[in-house]
């Protein structure tokens, strides 16, 4: 479910063409292998709270535990924010992605809006069943992807690359501090950000712990493999395609430099030199079911977090139900499937685009959110162990304190980077008055998080003790 939101195949994609061509050039590679150090240390602390805290609201029950009810709320409300726009968001890059796919090669073509409306559908009806059958179909998308950029990777590796053979530099950590073109700090600060937002949703291990048999145990390794796994997966990658491209070819691809070609090309031409002209069809089709996947696992995260909230009676009980026989939160699933629906009819009645619009300017705003959420998480893991005193079994120098200071801190500093680079990322929608608006969003759902924390202890003090504090003790198995 993890891997499956982050979505290799949509994250290569959608996010390496940008830290080739307007980020870190040959140091694409070096700034995966950045991003993976960091959000691996990030985890460190993180999974060491995912061994006493099982909730289905993760960030929220986390920080709540380690800053108090009043930041868990402000953090709960932005990490929900971030996962029902995620899933409008990734409908749209399905929706543009399969229109032109189906235009291309069936010469049909319909508005967007049905495919987004198909997916919505779909993704809707999975939701109300046993969370089995979305990891079911999530798994058979999974494997697809990774086994064809895998192999596209092998074959170039296997043929000792292209026109500079396989490129040492690359994976130079030193040059993932550098940008290609003249603006330097600023393209490599673009390019490291789209290196972690590569990642987003990883952390969604956390809120499956109550449905699975051994969450003190699944969760974190989870975790870990969902970090560390598919860093190096995708540090392997994007070396090969840089490899397989050149260097200068690759950038100038990337870049929208060669007349007839974009981002896709970089994965294109080394599939059809080494595979043939079916993987490339293949590959195609590969981006749509991915693409669909991960809307399908935002989906399943947005909906958990309506039912953790909902349970502990701080939105309509009814969100705190599970289904009597699937034991899936089924009308949060529902409630956050009208509320996609909603935010997908808005940006269509707007006349807006699929991909420059919906999918972008959501992406920018649900990024923004979980990052600051993921912050204040790190520092949660120091103040539940050692400000608060929890667990001292547990309590470790460098796991528990070294570990989620410097988490915190590096997470802090991809907020500024997101900040610094938030034009060049919304490319033509930074005209737009949703993007102009974003991090002021943002702040007020933080803000708006604090003044319902501190309401709910003045007036309904019973309620402010649930808050966060609805935890599964001991895992029943399902």
């Amino acid at each position: 479910m993890a891997v499956a939101t982050a979505a290799p195949i949509t994250a290569m994609t959608g996010n390496l063409p940008i830290v080739v061509g307007q980020g870190n050039g040959v140091g694409a590679p070096a700034a995966y292998i950045v991003a993976t150090v960091v959000l691996t240390v990030f985890s460190i602390g993180y999974v060491a709270m995912a061994r006493h805290i099982t909730a289905a609201g993760a960030f929220y029950g986390y920080v709540s535990h380690g800053l108090g009810r009043v930041a868990g709320m402000a953090s709960g409300l932005l990490a929900l924010l971030a996962y029902i726009v995620f899933e409008a968001s990734v409908l749209g890059f399905f929706a543009y992605s399969l229109r032109g796919l189906v235009r291309a090669q069936v010469g049909v073509d319909l508005g967007w809006g049905w495919y987004a409306l198909f997916g919505l559908v779909v993704i809707g009806v999975t939701g109300w069943f046993d969370l089995h059958l979305t990891t079911g179909v999530l798994g058979v998308a999974l494997v697809l992807e990774v086994a064809v950029l895998g192999a596209v990777s092998v074959a170039v590796l296997c043929s000792g690359g292209g026109p500079d053979g396989i490129v040492g530099a690359a994976v130079n950590p030193l040059n993932a501090l550098k940008g290609v073109g003249s603006s330097g700090a600023e393209a490599a600060g673009l390019g490291l950000f789209f290196a972690f937002c590569s990642w987003v949703g990883f952390e969604s291990t956390a809120m499956y712990g109550e449905e699975s048999r051994d969450p003190k145990r699944v969760v974190p390794r989870a975790t870990l493999v969902s970090v560390v796994g598919v860093g190096l997966f995708y540090v392997f990658v994007s070396w090969m395609i840089v490899s397989g491209n050149g260097v200068r070819h690759a950038i100038a691809v990337a870049g929208g430099a060669v007349p007839g070609k974009d981002g896709n090309s970089l994965f294109f031409d080394p599939l059809g030199e080494h595979l043939g002209a079916w993987a490339v069809t293949v590959f195609q089709w590969l981006v749509v079911t991915g693409s669909f996947a991960c809307a399908m696992a935002f989906h399943q995260c947005a909906a958990r977090y309506l039912y953790a909230i909902g349970r502990e009676g701080l939105l309509h009980p009814a969100l705190g139900r599970t289904h009597r026989r699937y034991g899936s939160p089924h009308v949060a699933s529902v409630v956050q499937s009208v509320i996609a629906a909603v935010l997908v009819a808005a940006f269509l009645a707007a006349g807006m685009d699929p991909y420059a619009h919906l999918y972008t300017l959501l992406a920018l705003l649900g990024t923004m959110a979980i990052l600051v959420v993921q912050t204040l998480c790190s520092f949660a893991v120091v103040g539940y162990f050692h400000v608060r005193g929890r667990h001292p079994e547990t309590a470790h120098w460098f796991r528990t304190l070294v570990a989620p200071l410097l988490g915190g801190v590096a997470m802090a500093g991809v907020v500024v980077l997101l900040v610094l680079a938030r034009d060049a990322a919304a490319g033509a929608a930074a005209h737009t008055l949703l993007f102009r608006v974003i991090p002021y969003l943002v702040i007020g759902v933080f803000a708006g998080g604090i003044g319902l924390a501190l309401a709910v202890r003045r007036w309904r003090p019973e309620l402010y003790g649930r808050m966060g504090r609805i935890v599964l003790e001991d895992a029943v198995e399902r």
